[in-house]
């Protein structure tokens, strides 16, 4: 083996591809900047610090997440490995002691055969060699700068505000009716408030507890992704001529015109999984199911994402990745981790281990390969690297990116034959890459 990767950033998509690559006999240099430069959000020089929260979410297989989990596992995941390991009481989610996880990591890749870990800051990409770029969504400003120049300007994007997504089959259809305004089609589904619900939703959305801002999120709005909160106590009124203004939608059980309607858009072709369409939010999660279940229609509304408002770096991945998480232009770069527009700790892991996969095979003359699109990481991974999304937006791993079954089912039996499928089909696929 003449040749090495190297890696940036030492976050859990950096460790987990480090570690995949030199499981299979490549050189790996691994930079990270810390401790000689921290991103506003880090504290602590171990790699794979997590920085928000302790939780890998749910580890149960009919749950998306749990899934893509499992997946990892049976593929030889670092992270996976040490997050069992250093596993804290917390219900049905992994939950993980992040000091104990973060040493364990760092112990582990330190005392790994073939990795070098580089206590470095890279502020320009290597004009050549195998490169995995695992920066994260605080990707310092001079590495900024070298990825706008390496992908063109118009292809980074800073991520403001995203709205909650929700579960297809947890909506009351009953209530809720499809149109468009004016009677052009039905791409929309409408929850229709009466005067009442809306200024009784409108009051409690207004006094909502709100997510704290960190230290280095300035809490300035543009008014193109206005968190609803915040229109909501510019005025009692204020939502009903934004968002939620009912012009040109005419309720079919009353035949009028409501006082106010919530609209959702498809998030995918199946119609499994809607966006509250205006909905930005930077309200706590318990508050967001409390205060957006008052809207009628959505009284058992399952969450599939929800809401927030945070800044965020990610490239346009449609446009600018392969499959296989490779730069279209330059195949010796691959992108992993939040920066290709994935979200959360498992989802940003989960693209470290393909691009460590792949970045390995390239270094041996290998064909780079994809998982099968039914699985958690191959669902994933094709959202992110579809070229036909235009409108990209980050994502967490859930349901709704599957394929569909060839037959109809629903709620938990539907979930675990997906999951089934899944694994299922990443043992033949494993089978060739481990």
């Amino acid at each position: 083996m003449n040749q090495h990767i190297t890696i940036i950033g030492g976050g859990l998509a950096g460790c987990e591809a480090a570690w995949q690559a030199s499981r299979r006999g490549v050189p790996v240099l691994l930079y990270e900047m810390k401790p000689k430069r921290f991103s506003p959000a880090h504290v602590s020089p171990l790699l794979g610090e997590l920085v928000c929260s302790n939780s890998l979410r749910s580890n149960s297989l009919h749950n998306a997440v749990g899934l893509l989990k499992e997946e990892m596992r049976r593929l030889g995941s670092l992270i996976m490995a040490v997050a069992d390991e250093t596993r804290v009481p917390a219900g049905d989610a992994l939950a993980v002691d992040r000091q104990a996880f973060a040493l364990e990591i760092t112990a582990r890749l330190q005392s790994a055969e073939n990795v070098n870990i580089l206590r470095e800051e890279i502020t320009h990409i290597p004009p050549e060699g195998i490169l995995i770029i695992a920066s994260g969504p605080l990707t310092s400003p001079f590495l900024t700068e070298s990825i706008k120049e390496l992908t063109g300007e118009d292809y980074l994007y800073f991520y403001d505000a995203i709205a909650p997504i929700l579960d297809g089959e947890s909506l009351n259809r009953s209530i809720i009716f499809r149109a468009s305004r004016y009677g052009r089609g039905d791409d929309y589904l409408n929850c229709p408030l009466t005067q009442e619900e809306y200024y009784r939703f409108a009051d409690e959305l207004g006094k909502g507890e709100k997510a704290p801002y960190r230290d280095f999120e300035k809490p300035v709005h543009f008014e193109g992704c206005l968190p609803v909160e915040e229109m909501a106590v510019r005025g009692r009124e204020t939502l009903a001529h934004g968002p939620m203004k009912p012009v040109g939608l005419v309720d079919p059980r009353t035949e009028k015109i409501p006082y106010a309607v919530v609209q959702l858009r498809h998030e995918d072709a199946e119609g499994s999984a809607f966006n509250l369409v205006g909905f930005q939010t930077k309200l706590k999660w318990k508050e967001q199911e409390r205060i957006f279940r008052m809207i009628p229609g959505l009284e058992q509304a399952v969450f599939l994402r929800f809401g927030s408002l945070h800044r965020n770096t990610f490239i346009h991945s449609p446009a600018l990745l392969g499959k296989t998480l490779q730069l279209k232009k330059e195949p010796r770069i691959f992108f992993a981790g939040q920066i290709t527009g994935v979200e959360g700790y498992v989802e940003s892991s989960a693209m470290g281990l393909l691009a460590g996969i792949n970045a390995a095979r390239f270094a041996w003359g290998q064909p780079a390969v994809f998982p099968p699109p039914a699985t958690a990481l191959g669902a994933l991974a094709h959202y992110i690297s579809n070229p036909q999304v235009k409108e990209f937006q980050p994502m967490n791993v859930n349901f709704g990116l599957f394929p569909p079954l060839e037959v109809r089912l629903r709620g938990k039996e539907k979930h675990q034959a997906l999951a089934e499928r899944a694994l299922k089909d990443l043992q033949e696929w494993a089978k060739d890459i481990l």
